[in-house]
């Protein structure tokens, strides 16, 4: 069978690595380091190769790439294209597979954090509220940290922070449902919020798995001053310690990019990294690039040698050229364009080169709507283009070096302005039309959420700055609002496109904004980004209202539920009809245990957003919250009818049918939401619940185990396990999970309570008191829980204490009504109290000379509890 014929890529590819001059040092170190084992203290794990724009940096990670594939290793290489974590996993996970080795568990877990993501950003709606009879969210801290970068309305930013219970009183116990009825478990809230924490093991695993079967595995990450603001940290964390699992010992990192590593971070780990400084040629390096492009005429050797000095990439770029007198070198006054292209005299080329500066980014499909020549010559001029030593082709995408774009902007903009500003905007055009094709179909948060969407308006927007600043500008800024609303990321983006735009295209105002901006983002993150842009603002932009709302968002993300409560109001002064400002202040003032508030804004939401089927859901969640039996299920089964798919509608009608008794049409709606979201932790501890009802303690427990390994870190889910294992009596069993709920949440009553239940029922009696009084102290109204102390301190002789206990429930119970869920324990724990008490009066009664008014105090309080208990019956 006849072999298949080489690339014309592959070709060039071959060409220049056959020619690569220079760095002989640096290709040394990093090819003997494969003959050092791993054991060895020589050996280096890390190499960080770093220097000026130009100096060749890219060029080299390519020949250590090839030199570490010529020893067997498998290599995978990362750029600026990527903009997170996952990101840079995923283009790790393509090249592996591409070379034979496909992670298909961390493809997977991508998968579902680009879903989640989606679903989370494309709601964009506030999360559901708290219990008031449950405990604090589980992970405070996870919590907090989760919509940092989302932009979402910020309800689960108050549900996610840890209250002052100076503040709130029962706040801890009211924060917990918020959380897990937005993000459904704690994998879901991970792989949105912090995604690298739970893709990162996976990534780990598969990387064991990959290098048990190659002599190395080589990772690269280029152009690190773009990508070591997000990768630096984790990578750091990834070979310094085993948060996320063992690193193998046969992969080696390669670093490069315009700066030192942080020596702060980095510094007491030099034994096993090699930093690899990068400067200009020397001359007899640059030398031996030009002589073995064929340049070796004295004159003109030194002449580029004077007009490079030195730079790696203008030296190759005039020694690709063959410049056979001094003159063809030039001037070292002459343009800077003149010396990349001098000695290309074809026009046209001249003419591919300069147009393809234009964008920032350039594939073939751009390079077809910037080039205008013959269609059966456009794949001849991009292969040619590709190959151009100062072109980057990094897979389909082609960049140019910096230091030779700049100028080739520089001229085109100084020598045609009006050629300029109409070859910009056709690029902004072509742009736009891309992207309105994109956006077919999506609203507007779904299109912010969507990657390739942002992708493109940003190019159009950079385009149209460079085309017309003063006029695009405005639409600009107010794009800027909303990558604000989606996080640090992609806000820095937009910042830094305008940034390059106004020095592009030397407009001194589209310059301070984006330099004004990208330092703010930076330093202080998107609140004080939009506090800039409200400050330096006209007061006519249509965005103020929407700037205002989400600086309300940042602060409740922060706990400032205050300053976010604020800023709302101001964004509904500014316009009045604003929705994400209605429904983010309802949501606000839900998260703080304020419910009634929060139906009340959602009544407005609903009227001016009457089709979104979330607004009436989560309404109905809020009337669940307050006991509104009948408007709840009107809410929630109209939220059903128009979103039958909606599993947080189904578990939340569940919730309020199991509260009213209905067990079968709670089963019901928790198997559909189960059925829906088969991982859905909060439905599986509601239907624990239903199955308690029922009786059933076998299926109890085996939905809170399946809960618990879905969301470890569940503190309801710990404590209502560890009821049902007390009630199965099994109690030492079930002090471990209060144990742990307690851990999550140390300020949960109910917890307490039940721990102090269980100890009582092993006896440990002084243990269980202590554990009484904590949850009585954190929640003075906790009937349950007063029952039980008055029965401890039965048993530790302390009658006149229980006694006050029964009184203070008689109290709390003249005026309202305890719950049906709790009224067999209270029931249950009366009988207790009302038997302990009638043994202690016999007892005294046998005494002679017994106290007769302590006699009779005693026969008072058991006539209050038998009416207590005929009450309750």
């Amino acid at each position: 069978m006849a072999q298949a014929r080489p690339s014309m890529q592959e070709l060039i590819g071959r060409r220049r690595r056959a020619g690569f001059v220079g760095r002989g040092a640096e290709r040394a170190a990093f090819r003997g380091n494969f003959g050092i084992p791993p054991e060895d203290e020589r050996h280096r794990f890390l190499f960080h190769v770093h220097g000026n724009a130009g100096v060749g940096k890219t060029f080299l990670v390519r020949e250590l790439e090839q030199i570490a594939r010529e020893r067997g290793a498998l290599t995978a290489y990362v750029d600026e294209g990527v903009g997170s974590v996952p990101e840079a996993m995923a283009a790790i996970g393509r090249q592996l597979a591409s070379q034979g080795h496909r992670l298909k568990d961390l493809d997977r877990m991508l998968a579902a954090h680009r879903e989640r993501r989606h679903e989370a950003e494309a709601e964009a709606a506030a999360v559901a509220v708290p219990e008031p009879d449950e405990p604090s969210a589980s992970s405070l801290a996870v919590a907090r940290a989760g919509l940092v970068g989302l932009g979402l309305v910020p309800v689960a930013g108050a549900l996610a922070s840890a209250l002052d219970a100076d503040r709130i009183a029962q706040g801890a116990d009211r924060l917990r449902a918020g959380l897990s009825a937005r993000f459904r478990n704690q994998e879901d809230v991970q792989l949105v919020l912090s995604p690298e924490r739970v893709l990162t093991p996976v990534l780990l695993g598969e990387l064991a798995g990959v290098a048990s079967t190659v002599p190395y595995l080589v990772l690269f990450f280029d152009t690190y001053e773009r990508t070591g603001p997000f990768l630096d940290g984790w990578l750091h964390e990834l070979m310094t310690t085993d948060r996320y699992g063992a690193l193998p010992a046969n992969v080696v990192v390669v670093t490069s990019g315009q700066l030192p590593f942080d020596t702060a971070r980095w510094g007491g780990f030099a034994d096993f990294m090699t930093d690899v400084p990068l400067g200009a040629f020397t001359e007899g390096e640059a030398r031996g690039l030009l002589a073995d492009r064929g340049v070796r005429d004295e004159p003109v050797v030194a002449e580029v040698l004077r007009l490079t000095g030195g730079l790696p990439v203008l030296v190759s770029t005039l020694a690709e050229a063959r410049p056979a007198d001094p003159d063809d070198v030039g001037d070292p006054s002459a343009d800077a364009v003149e010396r990349f292209l001098k000695w290309e005299r074809d026009p046209v080329r001249r003419g591919v080169a300069l147009a393809c500066a234009l964008p920032r980014r350039l594939d073939a499909d751009v390079f077809r709507a910037v080039v205008e020549c013959e269609e059966t010559e456009l794949d001849a001029l991009y292969d040619w283009l590709r190959g151009l030593p100062f072109v980057d082709a990094r897979g389909e995408r082609l960049r140019y070096h910096d230091v030779v774009r700049a100028p080739m902007l520089r001229l085109q903009r100084t020598r045609s302005p009006r050629g300029w500003a109409e070859r910009h905007g056709r690029l902004a055009q072509v742009f736009g039309r891309w992207r309105e094709e994109a956006e077919a179909g999506l609203d507007l948060l779904r299109r912010w959420a969507d990657g390739d969407w942002r992708e493109l308006r940003l190019a159009e927007s950079y385009h149209a700055l460079c085309a017309a600043p003063r006029a695009a500008l405005p639409a600009v800024l107010a794009d800027v609002v909303h990558a604000c609303g989606q996080g640090d990321e992609v806000a820095l983006r937009w910042a830094r496109a305008l940034a390059e735009a106004g020095e592009d295209a030397d407009a001194e105002t589209v310059r301070a904004w984006g330099s004004g901006l990208t330092e703010t983002l930076a330093g202080s993150g998107p609140a004080e980004a939009l506090r800039l842009l409200l400050n330096r603002a006209r007061g006519d932009e249509p965005w103020r209202a929407e700037a205002v709302a989400l600086r309300g968002d940042a602060f409740a993300r922060d706990g400032d539920y205050e300053r976010a409560l604020e800023e709302y109001d101001r964004a509904l002064i500014l316009d009045p009809d604003l929705v994400r400002a209605h429904r983010a202040k309802a949501s606000t003032r839900g998260g703080l245990g304020d419910y009634e508030a929060a139906v009340a804004g959602l009544d407005r939401v609903v009227a001016l957003e009457p089709d979104n089927p979330y607004n009436v859901i989560l309404r109905g969640e809020y009337h669940r919250l307050l006991r509104h039996h009948d408007e709840a299920l009107r809410d929630l089964t109209e939220g059903i009818r128009r979103d039958p798919t909606s599993e947080f509608a189904r578990a939340s009608r569940g919730a309020a049918q199991e509260r009213a008794g209905d067990l079968d049409a709670a089963l019901a709606d928790l198997d559909r939401a189960l059925e829906l979201k088969p991982d859905y932790a909060w439905a599986l501890g509601r239907r624990a619940r239903v199955w308690r009802g029922l009786g059933d303690h076998t299926r109890q427990l085996a939905d809170l185990d399946r809960a618990l390994v879905l969301w470890p870190d569940w503190g309801w889910g710990h404590c209502e396990r560890g009821d049902a294992l007390r009630v199965a009596g099994r109690d030492e069993e079930a002090l471990a999970d209060y144990d742990r709920a307690l851990t999550i949440d140390p300020e949960y009553a109910s917890a307490y309570a039940s721990r102090g239940t269980a100890l009582s029922n092993l006896g440990r009696y002084e243990e269980a008191l202590a554990d009484l009084d904590r949850a009585v102290g954190l929640n003075p109204e906790y009937a349950w829980a007063l029952c039980q102390r008055a029965k401890v301190r039965l048993e530790l002789d302390a009658t006149a204490q229980a006694l006050e206990d029964v009184c203070r429930y008689r109290d709390l119970l003249e005026g309202r009504r305890p719950e049906q869920e709790d009224l067999g324990r209270v029931r249950a724990a009366l009988d207790t109290v009302f038997d302990g008490m009638t043994e202690r009066l016999e007892e005294l009664l046998r005494v002679p000379g017994a106290d007769r008014a302590h006699i009779a105090a005693i026969q008072a309080e058991l006539s209050a509890v038998r009416r207590i208990r005929d009450r309750l019956a």
